[in-house]
């Protein structure tokens, strides 16, 4: 006889608080010890130690620091992935920012990490993929945040990677595959009202753009007349760009952020080689194109200006985040099962910032679900998880009973879920016309 949805929702619940105590070290150990994209090698050791101990078969180093997990259930009718992310951004002054690096977990990664080791305490030796008609792939992706634009294109000439997004890494060496659809969650800020939970929201994509102005060296003081100065190229690019601000239109939520990253060798020479990152986010790729277009002119412009040279490269950012309504209807139930109905939201505010979850949810459905844990602004040095309850173990059982939700009774809903959804594009579209994989 067939075990009951609620009682395999209970047994889920009942095994994550029983790993209650493991579950919140492993979010703190991996919030003490950060560590930027593609570099997460404590992170993924602390992520392979339990899957270990829960005798787990699992795939390392995918995407150079990726691990992944199956759990089959006892028909393969749909296979869902849970994705987790390792790593860090740059916050030098938070509290727990890696001396060396800089690297702090002022997005909450953290609390992804521990919610998905909580969805394989809830799974793994418990007997409930044994009640499911369709497997569960655990995957902790690298590399979320679109950062050390030249450090990652140097893995990419070196042949370690194409994508500089850990989750488009996944799709390009075929581990996507397979999967027909996906969920994960992120941390979001308390909220004044009371929300703990949140299914999802739209978000941003963007390009990424490495800019190098090649001048001419001289002495600065003695004869600057004999030199290109390509700080002024720079400054000049970076000026013709603002110019540009009032021909993006409010509903596109265009964002232009550069940095330089190198603004010469020494005071004393004339700056020959200048350096600049910067993403061109918008929410549609029409808008996005539109903008690039404006401020690769910009940029040419500034170099223009001076005689110096301007090399451009473009790299594929991340896709708009698409909502998944079907998706969202089974979060949204045990959500409300979870916090209460007045403290969850169906679907939040699109977000201005951009993920590589977007580029999932192009081609197979996809939620990227908010649990209200987090108090500080995002990216900053006062950014942390404040309420583990909800940013780490509420969150863990909210997806495992929408796990259980969507494999249950002959895979009804996930089967519904993947009949219902209309890709933007196919793998192969994705690759070659986004990724320009050859």
């Amino acid at each position: 006889m067939s075990v009951s949805r609620e009682e395999l929702k209970k047994r889920a619940c009942e095994a994550i608080e029983k790993n209650r105590d493991k579950i919140i070290e492993i979010g703190d150990s991996v919030f003490g010890e950060p560590e930027l994209g593609y570099k997460e090698f404590k992170t993924a050791a602390k992520v392979k130690k339990v899957f270990d101990e829960l005798n787990l078969q699992y795939e390392d180093e995918v995407a150079i620091t990726g691990i992944i997990a199956p759990l089959k259930g006892k028909e393969s009718k749909v296979k869902v992935a849970v994705m987790g992310e390792l790593d860090a951004v740059v916050a030098p002054g938070h509290r727990c920012a890696d001396k060396a690096t800089g690297a702090a977990h002022s997005c909450g990664h953290n609390a992804m990490v521990a919610s998905l080791m909580g969805v394989t305490y809830a799974f793994a030796g418990t007997g409930i993929m044994e009640e499911l008609s369709g497997d569960i792939v655990l995957m902790a992706v690298p590399a979320e945040e679109f950062v050390e634009l030249e450090y990652r294109n140097q893995l990419k000439q070196e042949g370690k990677i194409h994508f500089f997004g850990g989750k488009q890494e996944f799709v390009r060496l075929g581990k996507m595959d397979d999967i027909d659809m996906m969920i994960m969650q992120h941390a979001s800020s308390k909220d004044a009202r009371g929300i703990l939970g949140c299914c999802g929201t739209g978000s941003n994509g963007f390009l990424g753009k490495l800019v190098r102005y090649v001048g001419k060296e001289a002495h600065s003081g003695g004869a600057p007349h004999l030199g290109i100065n390509a700080l002024n190229a720079a400054t000049l690019g970076l000026t013709a760009i603002h110019m540009q601000r009032e021909t993006f239109q409010d509903k596109d939520h265009i964002r232009v952020h550069p940095i330089i990253t190198k603004g010469g060798d020494l005071v004393n020479v004339v700056p020959a080689d200048v350096r600049i990152e910067t993403y061109v986010r918008g929410s549609n790729m029409d808008a996005i194109m539109d903008a690039n277009a404006k401020v690769s002119r910009a940029l040419k412009a500034g170099g223009d200006a001076v005689g110096a040279e301007t090399v451009i490269t473009d790299i594929p950012g991340y896709l708009p985040l698409v909502v998944n309504n079907d998706l969202f209807d089974v979060m949204y139930e045990n959500m409300k099962e979870v916090f209460g109905e007045d403290k969850v939201l169906y679907e939040g505010p699109a977000m201005a910032g951009s993920t590589d979850a977007g580029d999932i949810s192009s081609i197979m459905p996809a939620m990227h679900s908010n649990f209200f844990g987090s108090e500080g602004i995002a990216h900053s040095s006062n950014y942390e998880i404040v309420d583990k309850q909800t940013g780490y173990i509420d969150a863990a059982k909210c997806m495992a009973m929408t796990l259980i939700d969507l494999l249950y009774d002959g895979a009804e809903k996930a089967v519904k879920v993947k009949e219902n959804f209309k890709p933007l594009m196919t793998k192969e579209e994705y690759l070659k016309d986004w990724g320009k994989v050859e």
